[in-house]
């Protein structure tokens, strides 16, 4: 899940759902490696991407990039979770 700005910090901030665990992330993008390295899951493990709304999941490529929009209730609703090595 991507959301939220607080009202303390300048500017746009973000947060990423990492198996239900929700954590700041200051960037309007994130990749693969750096979801790994947020939810500290092995560099083997795969990603994978989950629509909360209609629970679609698909499997990120390591090189892929994330777009993230601040503002949780303008956010694109997903999450991301470890998937099957």
């Amino acid at each position: 899940m991507i959301t939220a700005t607080t009202e303390t910090q300048k500017g746009p901030k973000h947060e990423v759902n990492l198996d239900g665990d929700v954590q700041p992330w200051p960037n309007p993008t994130i990749t693969v490696p750096e979801i790994r390295g947020l939810a500290g899951w092995g560099e083997d493990q795969p990603v994978v991407m989950v629509d909360l709304k209609t629970n679609d999941e698909r499997d990120l490529r390591e090189d892929e990039v994330i777009d993230l929009k601040p503002g949780r209730g303008f956010s694109k609703k997903v999450k991301f979770k470890r998937g099957a090595k």
